[in-house]
């Protein structure tokens, strides 16, 4: 598998190690993470050249706005107040999360539905263009639903995609359906093994209803 933390570091608007970047996410329940997401897989995770995701730190990324250092506490504000209004109007649902699949850079469960994520992701990117304009590149430039169990490294080299494919078969797991009520704004960075954040704020979907 490929290096995922320099594949992030190296792109077009690379994400340096430990800069504090914004990002939207859908954060599950730790207990819903820990029980469903993570024990289920761990034995998969903790394979060569991969980095687990904890219970703490599983997420399912809506949009990678920019460098927090480049927006002001008030630009900050307004970008949460943007989103909020906007998603007042949009409902909550749920969110269906496959077994995990092993990928290229990372082994992670795809969600669905697709198309109410998107709804999320061009919400927020039309909010973040309205208080920042363009001064931030759409990230990811198309989206889908997905959740992260382990990041191959720089030893990902190590990991036999076959070997985690057939690992992957003999363990039990079932689709895990998340009620996605919140979208959380964060301070997020990474260390090239884990990807962490500070939480800025809590915008609840539907509010008006």
């Amino acid at each position: 598998m490929e290096d995922f933390f320099a594949r992030v570091e190296s792109r077009s608007h690379a994400w340096p190690p430990l800069r504090k970047d914004l990002h939207w996410l859908v954060i599950p329940p730790r207990p819903l993470a820990r029980e469903r997401l993570y024990e289920p897989y761990r034995t998969l995770a903790e394979q060569p050249g991969l980095c687990p995701v904890k219970p703490e730190w599983m997420h399912i990324t809506v949009l990678h706005a920019g460098p927090q250092d480049s927006a002001s506490a008030a630009e900050v504000d307004q970008l949460a107040a943007e989103v909020a209004r906007r998603a007042a109007d949009l409902a909550s649902f749920e969110l269906t999360l496959s077994r995990p699949d092993i990928g290229t850079v990372a082994i992670e469960s795809k969600g669905y539905p697709g198309r109410s994520h998107r709804q999320l992701w061009e919400l927020t990117w039309q909010a973040q263009r309205a208080v920042v304009g363009d001064r931030w590149p759409l990230i990811p430039a198309s989206s889908y639903p997905h959740l992260s169990h382990a990041y191959a490294g720089v030893e990902g080299h190590l990991a036999n995609r076959g070997a985690l494919k057939m690992l992957l078969s003999d363990l039990p797991g079932e689709p895990v359906t998340v009620q996605v009520t919140t979208l959380s704004l964060v301070a997020e960075w990474h260390d090239r093994r884990e990807i962490r954040w500070d939480v800025l704020a809590e915008v609840p979907l539907g509010g008006r209803g």
